[in-house]
C-alpha cells in the first residue's frame, strides 16, 4: 500500500525530502487552495501520480457546499467541483475528498458531493468522512463514483455505545460487496 505524506509541504525541496524517506505519494490542501502552482511543480517534478490534493468540505448555511482550508477553519471561496477541476487540470493525480460535515458521525458518506465531484474529473477521488459499515464503503464506490473510500470510526467504534474495539471487515466480506458490481 503506498504510503501518503501532508502537512506543511511548501517547497519543492519539501516534496524531495518526504519521497526520499521512502512516502509515495504527497497530499497538499491548503497551500493547494493558495499556489495552486505548487501542485504543478510538485506533479511537473516526482510525477502526477505521486500527487494527491486533499479537498475538505463542508456545507454552509444555504447548504451549499464550500471548499475549507486550514484544518476546516477558514472558508476558501471554492466550491469543490471547481477547486477539483482546477487541480486536476493543474496536474494532481488523486483528490482526496473529505465531508467535514460527516466525519466522525458515522452516518454515510456525503454521496451528492462526491457524485457532484467525481463526475466532473477523470482522476481517482477517494472519499472519507461518516463511513459506518461496509455497505457505506460499497455505496461510495457503487453510487458515488468513487475510486476508493477511507475509513477511520467503523474500525474503532463499536456497538450502541460505541465501545473502542479496533476491528476490520472480513476478507471475504468486502470481496462478496464488490464482486456484485462486477
Amino acid at each position: 500500500m503506498p504510503m501518503a505524506y501532508g502537512g506543511g509541504l511548501r517547497s519543492l525541496h519539501d516534496v524531495k525530502r518526504i519521497l526520499s524517506i521512502g512516502f509515495e505519494k504527497i497530499v497538499i490542501n491548503t497551500y493547494a487552495v493558495q499556489n495552486p502552482a505548487f501542485v504543478t511543480a510538485a506533479a511537473d517534478l516526482v510525477g502526477s501520480q505521486s500527487v494527491v490534493v486533499s479537498i475538505d468540505v463542508k456545507k454552509n448555511l444555504w447548504r451549499k457546499y464550500e471548499v475549507y482550508t486550514h484544518g476546516g477553519r477558514k472558508v476558501a471561496g471554492l466550491t469543490p467541483v471547481t477547486h477539483a477541476k482546477r487541480m486536476e487540470r493543474a496536474g494532481a493525480g488523486e483528490l482526496l475528498l473529505s465531508s467535514i460535515d460527516r466525519d466522525g458521525t458515522m452516518q454515510g458518506y456525503d454521496l451528492d458531493l462526491t457524485m457532484q465531484v467525481t463526475g466532473e474529473v477523470s482522476i481517482p477521488v477517494i472519499v472519507c468522512g461518516g463511513a459506518r459499515t461496509v455497505d457505506d464503503l460499497a455505496s461510495a464506490i457503487k453510487i458515488g463514483g468513487a475510486s476508493a473510500a477511507a475509513a477511520g470510526s467503523m474500525f474503532v467504534f463499536h456497538g450502541p455505545h460505541r465501545a473502542v474495539l479496533v476491528t476490520y471487515p472480513r476478507f471475504s466480506e468486502i470481496q462478496e460487496l464488490f464482486e456484485e458490481a462486477g
